[in-house]
C-alpha cells in the first residue's frame, strides 16, 4: 500500500499489527488523514491553511444559492479534502481541523469567506492574512501572503462551486478573525510577513511532526536516550514513521558532530547521498556516476555500494545506520551486517 500524501510504502505487517480495524484504517490512509507508523500506531494529519481556506471559499460561493454544511475540495496531491462548514447567503466559516503536529498553532483556527457573484474568479485577502513586506519570498512585496500552490487550490475550489451553481465567476474574500493575534506567535514578521498569518501548504495536508529544517539541536541530542540523526526533510519524515519511539533530529552534513554528543540508542537514518558520502567520501571516484542515488539505482548490490556502506557502518561505531529510498523503504541496514 502507498501513502497517497507522502508516497511512502506501507508494509502489510504494519496494518496487521495496528489496533484499528483494517477497513477503517485503510480508508483513513487513502483519504490522507492517517499516518501509520512501523509499530502500528496512528497519527492524525490535518489540513493546511491553504486547504482550509479553499473549503471556506467554496462553501461561501455555494451558499449564494443555498446553505451547505459539508464541502470537499481538491488538494495538490490529487485526493480530496472534506470538512464540515457553516454557510449562508455568500458567507461561510470553518475551523482548521485538529492534527497531531504538536507545534501547529493554527489548528482549530476559524476561517471566514464572503463571496459575491462577478464575471470572473477572484481571491482577496481580508483581516488576519498577512502582507509581504520584504523581497525574496514566493509572493511579491506588498501582496497578501497566500502562496502560489494554495492560491491555485483556492481558485480551483471556487471554480468547482461556480460551475455547480451555474454562474460565471465569484469574488471571494478570505479572512481570519484571530489571524493577527496568532501571527504574533510565529516567525512571520522576521521572514517578511506582517499583519497576519500566511496561507501555505504544498500538499494540502499537515504532517504530524515538525519538519522545519533549522539548526541541529545539540541539547536535544544530549537529552535523548533514543535518537535518530537524519539528513534532510525526507529523512525526518521517514525516521518518524520507522522509529516512532525515538527523537528525530536533523543533523544534515554534521553527522560526526552529532555523534560526539549522542548516547544511548542512536540511529543514523536517511537517503543514501549524504550518509554514504559521509562514511566513504571517495565513493564516486573512478565511477561513471554523478551521484550516489544514481549508483544505487543502477546496482544496489555493487561492490562499491557494499564497501561504502561497510565503511559508513564502521565510522558510525555503535550507531545503527539505516538507508532508505525516496519511498521510505529500508534498502540498507547495518543490523544486517552483524
Amino acid at each position: 500500500m502507498i501513502d497517497p500524501v507522502n508516497k511512502s510504502e506501507i508494509p502489510d505487517e504494519w496494518i496487521e499489527i495496528s489496533s484499528m480495524e483494517s477497513t477503517k484504517l485503510i480508508e483513513g490512509i487513502n483519504k490522507g488523514i492517517y499516518v501509520l507508523l512501523s509499530n502500528g500506531s496512528i497519527l492524525n494529519r490535518g489540513y493546511t491553511t491553504g486547504t482550509t481556506a479553499a473549503i471556506a471559499a467554496k462553501a461561501a460561493v455555494l451558499s449564494l444559492k443555498s446553505e451547505v454544511n459539508h464541502v470537499s475540495v481538491p488538494t495538490p496531491v490529487g485526493i480530496r479534502a472534506s470538512m464540515a462548514v457553516k454557510s449562508t447567503n455568500g458567507y461561510a466559516s470553518v475551523k482548521k481541523p485538529f492534527n497531531d503536529h504538536e507545534s501547529d498553532i493554527t489548528k482549530e483556527l476559524e476561517f471566514e469567506a464572503r463571496a459575491i457573484e462577478t464575471d470572473e474568479i477572484q481571491v482577496d485577502a481580508g483581516r488576519g492574512i498577512g502582507i509581504v513586506y520584504r523581497d525574496g519570498l514566493q509572493i511579491d512585496k506588498g501582496n497578501p501572503a497566500i502562496n502560489p500552490v494554495p492560491m491555485k487550490q483556492i481558485k480551483a475550489a471556487i471554480k468547482e462551486a461556480v460551475d455547480e451553481i451555474g454562474i460565471s465567476g465569484a469574488k471571494v474574500t478570505i479572512s481570519l478573525p484571530k489571524g493577527e493575534e496568532i501571527a504574533k506567535k510565529t516567525l512571520n514578521y522576521k521572514v517578511g510577513i506582517k499583519g497576519g498569518i500566511s496561507i501555505a501548504g504544498t500538499t494540502g495536508f499537515v504532517e504530524p511532526w515538525n519538519d522545519h529544517l533549522g539548526e541541529m539541536k545539540v541539547d536535544l541530542i544530549k537529552e535523548s536516550s533514543k535518537v535518530v540523526l537524519t539528513t534532510g526533510r525526507l529523512g525526518i519524515r521517514y525516521s518518524n514513521i520507522l522509529f516512532p519511539d525515538h527523537t528525530v533530529v536533523l543533523a544534515g552534513n554534521r553527522i560526526s558532530e552529532a555523534l560526539k554528543v549522542a548516547s544511548g540508542d542512536v540511529i543514523i537514518c536517511g537517503l543514501p547521498g549524504l550518509i554514504l558520502k559521509w562514511g566513504y567520501p571517495e565513493i564516486l571516484e573512478n565511477t561513471q556516476y554523478a551521484s550516489v542515488a544514481e549508483m544505487i539505482a543502477n546496482d544496489l548490490k555493487s561492490e562499491q555500494i557494499l564497501k561504502g556502506f561497510q565503511l559508513t557502518a564502521k565510522k558510525a561505531e555503535n550507531a545503527r545506520v539505516v538507508i532508505v529510498n525516496r519511498q521510505g523503504t529500508i534498502i540498507l541496514d547495518s543490523e544486517e551486517l552483524k
